[in-house]
């Protein structure tokens, strides 16, 4: 297990805050029990973010005939849908909810080139509220697999996520299961699909990004 990159800032404010609330609880308070009370906050909110900003180290398999899932969560979704921001067509629709307990790096789905990339500022409605799809500050990848499919994901803000950080660009070569970004506290990612790609997964199932099978081609 190793703490992500993404969570150094995060974790410096921390520590700088706990420094804090612990010398001035422990110059002005002679009150033990509110003392303590101060350092069992203090290591609640670096735990915290120790657990948050993790990230496990994950062996992944290679299938070019397969969807791996893209985060780790809860699916929430999975419903044949109209994509309108790339395909202008009917797609299936996969989501999955990541709830501030989950890893939040996120991991491509398919080996392939990236042949769309597009970011969105928007909204923070609720990651799991229909509109989130369309409104949220959200980011928008399409990677074309060497038979031609192209499979789109999508990140999204949601209600306490205010950054969403991406590693991709239009013309990259991108590798299945390796990351391609990372959202900070609480959001959702979109996968859509070929209409007749056969769905591994249902509604409220756990999975887990790189390695749970969302669909096979």
């Amino acid at each position: 297990m190793k703490f992500h990159k993404e969570g150094y800032t995060s974790l410096a404010l921390v520590i700088l805050f706990i420094f804090v609330i612990n010398a001035i609880a422990n110059y002005f308070d002679a009150n033990t029990y509110i003392t303590w009370a101060v350092y069992i906050l203090s290591a609640f909110l670096f735990i915290t973010i120790v657990q948050f900003f993790r990230s496990p180290k994950k062996l992944i398999t290679l299938d070019d005939g397969i969807v791996l899932s893209p985060a780790d969560g809860k699916v929430v979704v999975i419903e044949e849908t109209d994509e309108t921001e790339y395909f202008q067509d009917k797609r299936l629709q996969v989501s999955i909810f990541m709830s501030p307990v989950n890893v939040h790096v996120n991991r491509n789905p398919v080996s392939g080139i990236v042949s769309y990339f597009k970011y969105h500022p928007g909204k923070f409605l609720v990651a799991w509220h229909p509109k989130s799809s369309t409104e949220n500050e959200r980011t928008t990848v399409v990677v074309k697999k060497k038979d031609g499919i192209e499979v789109l994901f999508r990140q999204i803000a949601g209600a306490l996520a205010r950054r969403i950080v991406w590693y991709v660009e239009e013309g990259q070569e991108v590798k299945q299961g390796e990351e391609f970004g990372f959202i900070k506290f609480g959001s959702r990612v979109d996968l859509f699909l070929p209409i007749g790609t056969k769905i591994e997964v249902n509604i409220n199932d756990a999975v887990v990004g790189g390695k749970t099978v969302i669909a096979r081609f």
